[in-house]
């Protein structure tokens, strides 16, 4: 039996694309999954798929809800929107006094998360972990593991080398919910404080790490990375970047959504990335890199192994919504992802 060691762990959303991958990894780490989320039949389909139960729940019904986290020993939630499912979600995970994890991208969601229930959580010995995935969880890492001993820096830069971005559904959903709450407005991380602007984001080159080089990427494309790193790094200055051709895809609707490679039984799909993320601090720079593939699939080992440590108390942080690199040691996490991540680290 794996590290799971039999122990149930709530999905919610769990028929969605991420969240399938998140099903996948924990039964094939030990635990048993609880399927839960609004359509009872996709999840019957899942369910029988991984011969677990499913439990269907709303967000508009909290005692579904209570339910569905019955006898879970964790909730992940991984259904978007989060603006509107992140909230009723960690209010059942408080009152089974469980943990919950989410892989929210959503600015503003994730800035809602901590904001209203930082001191909740904190009383109730109960960890809130948000945004554990590729954006947000996977750059606030890097960035931690980057910094080593400094204590502050004045800025740091995540810069994503996507070779492309076919979007979820979920993915198109959830931005669309972000730029209706930023009135169409785009934001940055500049002064230690989120900042929204009228104007066109730039267009700059960054050097990349090979096999990459310089590509031309959209300056201030404004990641999650910009709530999680700030919120326990001394960093005034938070900018993150997409390369050009996978911004264009994210924005074209005519992109279709992703789909397995042919002859990969894992279910990835062809995209790569390279996350490349740079610190400095006077005249002094220390950078972080990680390479792999499929940014949706990626997001199930970080979750999941954020899920075990913060089961088996392998955290630095017991209690309050918390971002991956306050909570977990950063090196060390990053390098049990061996298997999905090629990371550098100075």
């Amino acid at each position: 039996m794996g590290a799971g060691a039999g122990q149930k762990v709530a999905v919610f959303g769990a028929y969605g694309h991420t969240g399938r991958f998140v099903v996948a990894e924990l039964a094939a780490r030990g635990f048993v999954p609880v399927l839960s989320g609004r359509d009872a039949e996709k999840l019957k389909v899942v369910g029988v798929e991984y011969d677990v139960e499913a439990r269907p729940a709303s967000v508009d019904d909290p005692v579904s809800l209570d339910r569905a986290l019955a006898g879970a020993a964790a909730v992940i939630n991984c259904a978007g929107p989060f603006a509107t499912t992140a909230a009723p979600v960690i209010e059942a995970a408080l009152r089974a006094g469980i943990p919950y994890l989410d892989v929210a991208a959503e600015i503003e969601a994730n800035v809602d998360t901590f904001a209203a229930f930082a001191d909740r959580a904190r009383a109730a010995g109960v960890p809130v972990v948000p945004a554990m995935a590729f954006y947000g969880g996977l750059g606030d890492l890097l960035a931690t593991a980057a910094m080593g001993q400094w204590t502050a820096a004045d800025e740091a830069h995540v810069a994503y080398g996507l070779n492309s971005w076919h979007p979820t559904p979920g993915t198109r959903i959830a931005g669309e919910v972000s730029r209706g709450r930023r009135d169409g407005r785009r934001v940055r991380f500049s002064g230690g404080r989120l900042e929204y602007r009228d104007d066109a984001a730039p267009v700059l080159t960054w050097t990349f790490p090979e096999p990459l080089g310089a590509r031309e990427v959209i300056g201030e494309f404004t990641m999650a990375d910009v709530v999680t790193v700030p919120r326990h790094l001394a960093i005034p200055e938070v900018r993150t970047y997409m390369t050009v051709e996978a911004a264009r895809d994210l924005a074209s609707p005519e992109t279709p959504a992703p789909v397995g490679e042919e002859g990969r039984a894992d279910g990835l799909s062809a995209q790569t990335f390279l996350v490349d993320v740079v610190v400095r601090s006077g005249g002094a720079e220390r950078r972080a890199v990680a390479r792999g593939r499929d940014i949706y699939a990626v997001t199930a080992p970080l979750v999941v192994e954020a899920t075990e440590r913060v089961l088996s108390g392998r955290t630095k942080v017991r209690a309050g919504v918390v971002s991956a690199g306050e909570m977990f040691d950063a090196a060390d996490f990053l390098g049990t992802l061996a298997d999905h991540v090629a990371v550098e680290l100075p």
